[in-house]
């Protein structure tokens, strides 16, 4: 990849995280999208939903259900035993809420409880994601979308990994933000999956 494709922005601020701007940096580094998920997908997609063991903050939730809907539209259930997969989550502020939320807490002299330090780091919701799903990948965590498919690249490349689920995740900055998130299946573009592809995961 030339240092001008590297230096381009990749335009993931809309509220669906979208797909065109997904398939066309996969097709830039020479991956292929087996299957795709995202929150919110509808008028529906409210709130998402409660993550046992994560408090305070939508960050992990995000991930992990625009993550169980991506491998979900790629084959049968929770159950499937997936080939090698890395876990790849990218934010470029990372757990925001989470973050405000603590730093509340020590201004207050307030007192910080157990679960607050163990997602104090994403990587949490990705081996949380990784253990439920059985996903056998390295698991990494990057500070943005660029940033995240690169790593997913150099994974599949090496051979550590012969499938790569990379998630996408930023919640609302400020006034007028939106909690997103999205997830892609990525594999080499020699790779031929068995299940079911993009074309027939939700629009």
């Amino acid at each position: 990849m030339s240092p001008a494709d590297s230096a381009a922005p990749l335009n993931l601020s809309r509220s669906n995280l979208s797909h065109l701007d997904v398939l066309r940096e996969a097709a830039d580094l020479g991956l292929r999208v087996l299957a795709a998920g995202r929150w919110p997908e509808s008028a529906a997609d409210v709130a998402p939903p409660v993550l046992p063991g994560f408090t305070g903050s939508s960050f992990s939730p995000l991930a992990a259900e625009a993550a169980g809907r991506c491998l979900d539209a790629y084959g049968p259930g929770p159950g499937a035993q997936l080939p090698v997969t890395a876990v790849v989550v990218a934010s470029a502020l990372g757990d925001v809420a989470g973050a405000v939320r603590v730093a509340e807490a020590v201004d207050g002299g307030g007192r910080l409880g157990p679960l607050l330090f163990f997602q104090a780091v994403p990587n949490a919701v990705a081996g949380h994601l990784a253990a439920r799903r059985g996903l056998t990948g390295p698991v990494v965590c990057v500070g943005g979308a660029r940033s995240g498919f690169e790593v997913a690249e150099v994974l599949l490349a090496d051979g550590d990994a012969e499938l790569a689920l990379l998630v996408l995740v930023e919640q609302a900055a400020g006034p007028g933000g939106a909690d997103r998130a999205a997830a892609v299946l990525l594999a080499p573009q020699e790779h031929c999956p068995t299940h079911r592809q993009l074309e027939g995961a939700r629009p």
